[in-house]
């Protein structure tokens, strides 16, 4: 029994990471990382994905651990283990939350940090990129033919997405590149607003352009229909004109025949 029990001890004494556990702090973070970044790390989410995780990260102590402050101990063994042992489920934690596009670029790392660093590394440049393509279609952007709806959800997409990468864009200059994309038949409306000495909100403004798409659809149906109006009005004059003009015609004949007759008589 004695023996069995100094071989427990020596075997523990052996392994010191086995003895070890984990900070509670650690626990909650490589339990819920992946509840509290829902969104896989990709090219166009990399700014916000970042900005979440390093928050996550410092609440719980653990930002040494992506930007290389925190270093492994050197003096004390079992410090040197818990800081291993830290740092990989750390790396772990990091990988559920990339997605399998990107995890190719890091899975042969070994160490937070180097992951952390590795990806600034590859897709800022990629992020700024993204940005500057996604501003462009802002700035070529226009209604055309779809409704006013759709033209309005496809700015907020672009503009959400701009977000996504960590850029944001004034609201005012929104209001610039909605306005800019509107056809001819809003021209007053844009000089209305462009005139504006109030602050306007986009919700504000995208309010009154559906409603401003209302009154151009109800006056387009309305002229419309004074000019159908207007052709039945023209048609029918025009009816009557040809109906006297046949009748004139008639009597006209009437009345040559009539005198025919009457000389006939007469001889």
């Amino acid at each position: 029994m004695s023996n069995s029990s100094n071989s427990s001890t020596n075997m523990d004494s052996t392994n010191p990471a086995s003895q070890l556990l984990l900070p509670p702090k650690l626990i909650f973070l490589i339990s819920n990382l992946k509840k509290l970044v829902p969104t896989s790390l990709t090219p166009d989410t990399y700014q916000i994905w970042r900005s979440q995780v390093e928050k996550i990260f410092t609440a719980n102590g653990f930002k040494g651990f992506l930007d290389r402050t925190s270093s492994c101990p050197t003096t004390s063994t079992e410090e040197r283990d818990l800081w291993i042992l830290t740092d990989q489920n750390l790396s772990v934690a990091l990988y559920s939350v990339i997605s399998t596009s990107i995890l190719p670029y890091v899975l042969s790392l070994t160490h937070c940090s180097e992951i952390w660093q590795t990806l600034a590394n590859r897709l800022q440049s990629t992020t700024r990129s993204r940005v500057i393509q996604l501003k462009n279609d802002l700035h070529h952007l226009s209604k055309g033919d779809k409704t006013m709806t759709n033209y309005l959800l496809e700015i907020k997409s672009k503009v959400d997405l701009i977000a996504a990468a960590g850029c944001q864009i004034d609201p005012e200059d929104v209001i610039l590149y909605t306005l800019n994309g509107l056809p001819a038949t809003y021209q007053a409306f844009k000089t209305a607003i462009r005139t504006n000495l109030q602050p306007l909100s986009l919700d504000d403004l995208y309010s009154l352009l559906c409603m401003e798409e209302q009154n151009l659809i109800q006056e387009a149906a309305n002229d419309l229909q004074q000019i159908q109006l207007s052709d039945n009005t023209t048609a029918l004059l025009a009816s009557r004109g040809r109906g006297r003009e046949r009748s004139n015609s008639y009597r006209g004949k009437r009345g040559r025949g009539s005198s025919q007759n009457a000389n006939r008589g007469d001889r």
